[in-house]
């Protein structure tokens, strides 16, 4: 799913001429790597922000202090700090409980798919059951189809638990 994924976002991206953001914390990465593996992603990926740490998050991204990193609240500011940052008309963002084990009072994955464009952000909360390496490939997924309807036009808004 995620070559296709990530081209199905260039063409979009391409043909309605926006640029595409991302923010991670949960996923490390992984989410700016597949979508830059869509065709002339350097055309239209103003790129991604990897931030671990709260405190990096608060001052690079503007979550609010005090906000818990596994939260809806905080996916949502993510996805906005980096479509700001970066300047992009959309973003997504991943957080939340990879595993094995529970962190904070969250169950391993617990996570949060955000998202921002226009004025507006949000997220999806995400119950993914397995091991980590499941948890990850699985927000990446839902990261990818979430920046797919985005580039459409469309507004992912409805929560969706798994």
């Amino acid at each position: 799913m995620t070559s296709t994924s990530a081209d199905r976002i260039g063409t979009l991206a391409t043909e309605r001429g926006i640029k595409v953001a991302v923010a991670e914390s949960l996923t490390s990465g992984l989410v700016a790597a597949a979508v830059g593996k869509g065709a002339d992603a350097a055309e239209w990926f103003a790129g991604g922000i990897v931030a671990y740490q709260t405190e990096v998050k608060q001052r690079l991204l503007g979550v609010s202090g005090g906000t818990d990193p596994c939260s809806a609240e905080c996916a949502a500011q993510l996805a906005r700090g980096a479509r700001e940052l970066l300047d992009a008309d959309i973003a997504v963002s991943t957080t939340g409980v990879g595993g094995p084990d529970p962190e904070d009072g969250h169950a391993p994955g617990t996570v949060f798919v955000g998202w921002s464009f226009g004025d507006r952000a949000g997220a999806r909360r995400l119950a993914i059951e397995g091991g980590p390496e499941e948890v990850l490939e699985r927000a990446v997924d839902e990261a990818l189809r979430i920046l797919v309807a985005l580039a459409h036009g469309d507004e992912p808004v409805q929560p969706r638990g798994d």
